[in-house]
């Protein structure tokens, strides 16, 4: 017995563990910054909730085309009284009336009858004053602000898969820093330690260097979960669970290539920005439902007919009969409540006017801060890149005069300090310059996954 169960426990075991190891042997996969913003456009719940807006918004649309369109019903019913007044009108519907239904006993107390009776009735509103031709042009603008929305929102969505890539490379970078700051501050404290043994410094340089490798050691701790954060905010806005990997791929640290003079900017952002236009299409709409206010004080005509079977039997024992006609309504008093409806509309029509003019200077400020941000990072990008050029230089002589006892501890961890300042301060000053980018091209209105700043 043992002999069959030792295969079969080795053989589960195998089945368990084989799967998990290949799982941990395989790589991540590569994912580009295009490819990045693809998957957060096709994921990311905000763009499934602004498709849902712009179908609600098209559902509109053929909701107010089809109050054009004349109405028609169909009813079926059955009906059993004695009331007088019903028996004796269904006896002439049913074309069942005799003489002998004049007797009073029969007009009084008449005996209960059934009535079957079939309905076909259409309505069409043939003249509005032109309230529902009012109404179709909103919705129609109302659909194409609901487009404009969804435009916006994958620009957004574009924006946010930008920056959290971006932040995860940075977070990279910035942990390689402290990496190699840390095996800088190894190579200092083995330093101090021979330069102690060998008696020709204090052991108070061993402490310092000591206590700089701890701060060193604290710093790529830190790191390491800035990069693990900044790889879950990536996943969050992918739509991907917050464990899956991915190897991104590096993006050029070249300076992006000059942009338009800012006057030509902030003109093209009024013009392509989708949330502007989506007010313009809103102010258009509310334009609309001020003149289908207006059309409420106007006169209607209408056109009704009908076809009606009243049966004694569900088929049979009745008659049919047809109705048809035209009808002119004038609402002559209605207590001001179609006046108040005007004034409110004209009131929403006001108040989209001025969110425009309040748009349109949010985004001509958003238009300068983004450009001069660019503009900031390019200059900061080539000042730190000679910066941390000459540190690196600084920190090789320190150590050999350190070497040479020329210099003490304090000047060479000083030196130490300010080279990985700088490499730290580049690094982000690369990726502060393509966030810019990005930026710059949102507040134009022209991000897209096609644009410069989501090529690697």
């Amino acid at each position: 017995m043992l002999s069959l169960i030792r295969p079969a426990r080795a053989f589960l075991v195998w089945m368990v563990v084989l799967p998990c190891c290949s799982a941990q042997g395989q790589a991540p996969p590569n994912l580009t910054l295009p490819q990045a913003v693809a998957r957060a456009l096709e994921a990311n719940p905000m763009r499934a909730a602004a498709v849902a807006d712009r179908d609600a918004a098209a559902s509109g649309v053929r909701e107010a085309r089809a109050e054009l369109l004349p109405s028609v019903s169909f009813s079926e019913g059955f009906t059993r009284s004695t009331d007088p007044v019903f028996v004796f009108g269904t006896k002439l519907r049913q074309e069942r009336f005799t003489a002998a239904d004049f007797a009073l006993a029969e007009l009084n107390t008449p005996a209960p009858i059934n009535n079957f009776s079939t309905r076909i009735w259409t309505e069409w509103s043939l003249f509005d004053s032109g309230g529902k031709l009012f109404k179709l042009a909103r919705s129609k603008r109302l659909s194409e602000a609901a487009d404009l929305r969804f435009e916006r929102t994958e620009q957004e969505i574009a924006f946010r898969a930008v920056e959290a890539y971006l932040a995860v490379l940075e977070a990279e970078k910035q942990r390689q820093v402290a990496e190699q700051s840390l095996r800088t501050a190894e190579a200092v404290r083995d330093r101090s330690q021979a330069r102690v043994a060998a008696g020709v410094a204090v052991e108070s340089d061993l402490l310092s260097a000591r206590v700089n490798l701890a701060e060193r050691q604290h710093q790529l701790l830190l790191a390491d979960n800035a990069a693990k954060l900044a790889r879950a905010q990536l996943n969050s806005v992918l739509g991907e669970q917050m464990g899956t990997g991915f190897e991104l791929a590096e993006v050029s640290d070249a300076a992006p290539p000059a942009v338009e003079p800012l006057e030509a900017l902030e003109q093209q952002a009024l013009a392509k920005r989708p949330d502007l236009r989506r007010i313009e299409a809103q102010l258009a709409a509310q334009a609309k439902s001020v003149s289908a206010a207006k059309s409420a004080f106007g006169p209607r005509v209408n056109l009704f007919a009908g076809w009606e079977a009243h049966n004694q039997e569900l088929t049979s024992g009745g008659n049919t009969n047809w109705t048809g006609g035209v009808e002119l309504q004038f609402d002559l008093f209605q207590g001001g409540a179609k006046a108040a409806r005007l004034s409110r509309e004209r009131a929403g029509a006001a108040r989209l006017a001025a969110l425009r003019q309040a748009a349109q200077d949010a985004v001509r400020l958003e238009v300068r801060r983004a450009y001069y941000d660019l503009d900031a990072a390019r200059q900061h990008v080539e000042v730190m890149r000679a910066a941390m050029s000459e540190a690196g230089e600084s920190l090789r002589i320190t150590q050999n005069r350190y070497d040479a006892g020329l210099n003490t501890i304090t000047d060479l961890l000083r030196v130490e300090e300010t080279s990985r300042r700088t490499q730290s301060d580049y690094w982000g000053a690369v990726f502060r310059l393509r966030r810019a980018q990005a930026a710059l091209e949102l507040a134009t209105g022209i991000l897209g996954p096609h644009s410069p700043a989501v090529q690697p």
